[in-house]
């Protein structure tokens, strides 16, 4: 990368895979990144992709919806199960000089759904800053090689670029995770990126010392709502910002379906051979469903019985995927209902002591309201559950 280039001309064609082409999505590799995962897809789309592109991007705002969203009778899995109206007033927003920012529960795909769009317009997914208490602006901007700093002074040599200032310098999307788990000061060290497009480095002179974006760059920042307090955004912070809120799955069918696509490929990645009992999803996903809203079939029980801890699709995801693991490494079966009970209150009373006790009265109290095999089979392991 030349960070030194000062112009904001488009970013030539053809440079799809980005700095993560040299990943493999082999069985080494326990999470390509989804530019690798779905390479082929990303191929095919750009291939025969006729619509106008935005500036900078690699795909038509179109032919990104199709790759997020899926196209049956074009051979293009979907990969996220949500509003597909989010997802095109997230592409037009990406399309200005606006940033996006995805709010909502943990573990509502918001993370994934930024991955999805980094890929689909940028061929790249990996510009990415992790918010957390520890940020710095250096890892958000730029840094120093202190070798090279001592040795030959400021240079563009010894000047080591953090993917804000990769994703300026190179137009592509840059992924802010978290950006609520930030310090108020890190955050508003975005201001001048999103509003003058340009990063100031005043430890070098002439035109080094400024780097403009080029067309191509935006930024999609996710916040948790429960993180919502802990850092607060500025006004002037937020009003850069155009704001979608992804919401959970709103039915049964579809989230089952999502849970098991999702556990059989991590099962295969672990070496479990069976696929996950189907069945047993459907108790899994209707328990973390009934816990979600508030511990029984009818929603009755909400406010006291709804644990603390978020039942959220992604930890249903990891729920079944120890159950399967549990099953199959333990007694070279599929998981049953019983490790589902075994594994449920890592998740379910993470949060709080007093969860135990709410999951432990759902077992007991909601769960013989429901009819069939695996349920009953639920009911009866209820004393697996921890103390």
């Amino acid at each position: 990368m030349t960070v030194r280039k000062t112009d904001a001309e488009p970013v030539p064609e053809g440079r799809a895979g980005g700095p993560s082409v040299g990943v493999e999505a082999g069985p080494s590799v326990q999470r390509p990144p989804a530019e690798v995962r779905y390479a082929q897809e990303l191929a095919a789309l750009r291939s025969g992709d006729r619509d106008p592109r935005p500036p900078g991007w690699e795909l038509s705002l179109r032919a990104a919806r199709r790759f997020v969203i899926g196209d049956t009778d074009a051979g293009i899995s979907r990969k996220f199960v949500g509003n597909p109206s989010l997802v095109d007033r997230a592409l037009v927003t990406l399309a200005t000089s606006r940033g996006l920012m995805l709010v909502g529960e943990p573990g509502t795909a918001k993370s994934l759904l930024s991955e999805l769009i980094a890929a689909a317009v940028s061929g790249d997914s990996t510009l990415t800053v992790q918010g957390g208490a520890a940020t710095t602006e250096d890892q958000i901007k730029y840094g120093w090689n202190y070798a090279l700093l001592v040795a030959e002074g400021p240079s563009t040599r010894s000047l080591v670029p953090a993917p804000m200032l990769r994703g300026m310098a190179e137009g592509r999307l840059v992924r802010f995770e978290e950006i609520t788990r930030c310090p108020l000061e890190v955050q508003d060290s975005l201001l001048s990126l999103l509003s003058e497009r340009v990063v100031a480095i005043p430890e070098l002179t002439g035109p080094d010392g400024m780097v403009f974006a080029r067309q191509g760059f935006n930024v999609i920042a996710t916040a948790n709502t429960r993180d919502r307090g802990v850092n607060e955004m500025s006004a002037a912070l937020k009003r850069r910002f155009n704001f979608e809120t992804v919401f959970p799955i709103p039915d049964l069918d579809t989230e089952l379906a999502l849970v098991e696509a999702e556990v059989s490929t991590l099962l295969q990645r672990s070496g479990v051979e069976p696929p996950p009992d189907r069945d047993v999803l459907e108790v899994l996903v209707g328990t973390f469903r009934e816990l979600r809203a508030g511990g029984g079939p009818d929603g009755s029980g909400a406010g006291p019985d709804r644990p603390s801890a978020v039942m959220s699709t992604a930890e249903a995801v990891s729920v079944a995927h120890a159950v399967g693991v549990r099953g199959w490494f333990l007694r070279g079966e599929p998981g049953s209902a019983a490790d589902v009970v075994a594994c449920l209150a890592g998740t379910a009373a993470k949060d709080s002591p007093e969860d135990l006790a709410r999951l432990r009265r759902y077992l007991e109290q909601q769960v013989p309201r429901r009819r069939g095999p695996q349920w009953q089979a639920l009911y009866d392991a209820r004393h697996l559950l921890a103390d």
